[in-house]
């Protein structure tokens, strides 16, 4: 597990807001109609349909409303770059020179927190469930007249780490040095200490953020495969080329860069790759990534032992998303392959029993507003 000062020094970290708006989604995924035609469960588009009239999220017409609003305007609030149509009134241009030492641009993406670090890990994850958010629900970010800015702020992740990829087997993972950066508190615009860049490549490995990477890539370019194609297949060249990348040179990158150990400490990397896997299979319909969360889901501890899904385990999300493919494809798979989707999907059922209230093995551990309470060790 984690190091106990993870919780308390990352507590504003950019994946947290964007998680409420998962938690519907996780367990939604688990009850839709079996019915499907395609061996491939089809992801809703992200193309704006006819769109709803716009509500302005309140506390009187919801609190979940409220969330979204403002989850996506953090998110606004963390982006690096030059920003486009800011509507953040005391934020302006910052990091404009990140990367180019290195001939990168590399000066949009969010920053972490409160500091001025770019930590490629835990921002590729945000990018895969804002993908995942906007993949699933469509419609109500239309109604609620923010699925512009959830793209706005999705393609603000992807140009980002599409840049970090610079070669096939190199991906820039940090920009910025966090003993310097947390020495010095300022505005991002007024920042002028020196921007180092971190890089895994195949002798430096870090399986872990170069999966998550891919898996972010791949879910994006659902997301933006009706809209804008050719975006959408650059993405998910980059997210292939990545996949390969994390699968033949494994390593925690944490172990490669043992200080950042620190900030964002990774466990394991397995989860990441059957999470990749799962997500090109869906981008794709390649049988070859759906195969290979079969034939390593045990080897990969991917099923069977229920876990809280965070940006450091992905094991529940990749449970969830590969028993979608057994609800609405089992008819069109072979025997082999549908009794191992059962099996993610009885520990995706068990995870969701220990979440949801009033199950015979729900947790205890609760806020008063009756939200899950975790410690992380």
């Amino acid at each position: 597990m984690v190091e106990a000062h993870k919780g308390i020094s990352c507590c504003k970290h950019v994946v947290l807001p964007v998680l409420v708006m998962l938690i519907v989604a996780v367990i939604i995924f688990l009850v839709k109609d079996k019915a499907h035609p395609s061996p491939v469960p089809s992801i809703p588009s992200s193309t704006p349909s006819a769109a709803p009239t716009p509500m302005v999220p309140t506390l009187e017409n919801g609190t979940y409303g409220a969330a979204l609003a403002t989850s996506l305007q953090f998110l606004q609030i963390q982006k690096a770059g030059k920003l486009i149509g800011n509507t953040i009134a005391w934020r302006g241009d910052s990091a404009l020179n990140d990367g180019k030492g290195a001939g990168l641009d590399l000066s949009k993406g969010l920053y972490d927190a409160g500091d001025h670090m770019k930590f490629g890990f835990p921002m590729a994850f945000t990018g895969t469930i804002l993908s995942w958010t906007i993949l699933e629900y469509k419609q109500l970010l239309t109604g609620y007249g923010k699925l512009n800015l959830a793209l706005d702020n999705l393609r603000w992740i992807t140009d980002y780490l599409v840049n970090a990829h610079s070669a096939d087997n190199v991906l820039c993972i940090q920009v910025g040095d966090p003993k310097v950066d947390h020495s010095c508190w300022d505005r991002p615009e007024s920042m002028t200490e020196e921007r180092p860049l971190l890089f895994i490549n195949k002798t430096s490995p870090g399986s872990d953020v170069a999966g998550e990477t891919a898996a972010a890539l791949a879910a994006a370019s659902l997301v933006f495969k009706s809209s804008n194609a050719t975006y959408s297949s650059s993405l998910l060249k980059h997210a292939k080329q990545l996949f390969d990348f994390a699968d033949k040179y494994r390593g925690i990158y944490s172990y490669t860069y043992p200080d950042l150990a620190n900030y964002y400490n990774s466990t394991d990397y397995h989860d990441e790759l059957l999470w990749a896997a799962a997500w090109l299979y869906h981008a794709t319909g390649n049988m070859t990534y759906l195969q290979y969360t079969i034939d390593n889901g045990q080897k990969f501890k991917g099923y069977g032992d229920p876990t809280y899904f965070s940006w450091d385990d992905k094991r529940a999300g990749t449970q969830v998303l590969l028993s979608r493919v057994q609800l609405l494809s089992s008819d069109s798979l072979s025997n082999n392959i549908n009794t191992v989707l059962g099996s993610y999907r009885s520990t995706a059922e068990s995870v969701m029993c220990v979440l949801v209230p009033g199950t015979p093995i729900s947790t205890t551990s609760r806020t008063e507003g009756a939200f899950n309470q975790t410690k992380r060790k």
